[in-house]
């Protein structure tokens, strides 16, 4: 249930860094995992037209395990915990997992579709002291977002429960995906959450599945409509900024991190499996043989990811889009380099700016649409 949402342009390096930047370049000195997003689930009452995975719940961690996991996790410095699935709410369990997330001091932020939650499940959510909700919300219209679901009456046991979790004091936030199923919703689920006292965030990216079948992609939205979204000062707020051409790639950005994934941030899958992201199928260890400060600290893999710079990258780091794409460097492994470009991010920045990026004059920005129906990397499970 994890996608990166539209970003606004980044403030100048002279201006005063936010707390939460100073905690990650914190993080990022210390080598402490500061975030990490565990799926305790990838079992679904809903079926997502979009979802990138398959939801087999044999063999998933059980209750003393994930406590033991928590604990060694807490111990290595993270401080945000992301809970989710699949739907986590089907695991009987999944209060005791977050109550004992509380107990070890985490900041937890849940991720359900809210169709699981009554009176009783919001005000315990609440008693727990969780920090966010954020629910899937696809359409404002009952018979777009139910057929995205395949869940009949899915939008109204959703809502339902969206504004009993209002009702307790829990901050929610709508996750709209769009796509082209949807296309053209996002205003009324914006309104929607307006309505709700939530937050809103959009999200126009279709990531393959982690089985490497990468069909789904065939759902993403048109470039035209990409460009009209990109374009919409009630998506992006200012869009002279967020469509601005690049500025010149310094030294200091050609020497950054391409992204957070497995230097500030890591992800757990059900079966205990570490990996830099849930969008970055590398596997770095597996906590049932290995501890994860073990993991987080001695993986060749994560030893990998964290030597890439900036200008490291095959192809991106001649680029004059460097310094403010999206690039995503487990979407690019899964195109075959974890140093390549990004294909959909490639195609996002030349939407967004209209300046040509060296992914599309090298070939790449076309490779996953136009190839649908091929396999991509397949996530080892």
């Amino acid at each position: 249930m994890s996608q990166s949402a539209i970003q606004t342009v980044s403030p100048p390096m002279s201006a005063p860094m936010s707390l939460m930047e100073r905690l990650n370049r914190s993080a990022l000195n210390l080598g402490v995992p500061l975030s990490v997003h565990l799926d305790v689930t990838y079992r679904c009452n809903e079926r997502c037209e979009h979802c990138y995975l398959e939801h087999d719940g044999d063999n998933e961690l059980n209750t003393a395990e994930i406590r033991n996991y928590l604990q060694q996790i807490a111990d290595a410095g993270t401080f945000f915990l992301t809970i989710s699935g699949g739907e986590p709410l089907l695991r009987r369990d999944c209060f005791e997992i977050i109550e004992f997330a509380r107990e070890l001091g985490f900041n937890v932020k849940l991720k359900t579709n809210a169709v699981l939650i009554r009176e009783k499940e919001a005000l315990r959510l609440r008693e727990l002291g969780v920090e966010q909700v954020q629910v899937s919300i696809y359409s404002h219209k009952p018979e777009v977002h139910d057929a995205i679901t395949k869940l009949p009456g899915s939008l109204a046991k959703t809502l339902n429960g969206v504004r009993l979790m209002r009702a307790a004091g829990l901050k929610v936030t709508f996750a709209n995906v769009l796509m082209r199923s949807n296309a053209g919703d996002n205003i009324g689920v914006q309104e929607l959450a307006h309505q709700t006292g939530s937050q809103y965030t959009l999200d126009p990216t279709i990531t393959p599945m982690l089985n490497g079948d990468s069909g789904v992609l065939d759902l993403r939205l048109p470039p035209e409509q990409l460009h009209e979204l990109f374009h919409d000062e009630r998506m992006v707020n200012n869009v002279s900024d967020f469509c601005a051409p690049p500025a010149p790639v310094d030294e200091e950005i050609r020497e950054g991190i391409p992204c957070s994934a497995g230097h500030t941030s890591a992800y757990v899958s059900p079966w205990g499996l570490v990996y830099p992201c849930v969008q970055f199928p590398l596997p770095c260890g597996d906590l049932r043989q290995q501890t994860f400060s073990d993991i987080w600290k001695n993986s060749s893999q994560f030893s990998e990811v964290r030597s890439i710079r900036a200008k490291d990258l095959s192809t991106c780091s001649s680029c004059s889009h460097l310094g403010t794409c999206t690039r995503c460097p487990g979407l690019a492994f899964m195109e075959g380099s974890m140093r390549g470009p990004s294909s959909a991010d490639c195609e996002k920045s030349f939407i967004r700016t209209g300046i040509t990026t060296a992914g599309m004059l090298a070939g790449h920005a076309q490779s996953v649409r136009s190839s649908s129906n091929s396999q991509l990397i397949q996530i080892q499970l």
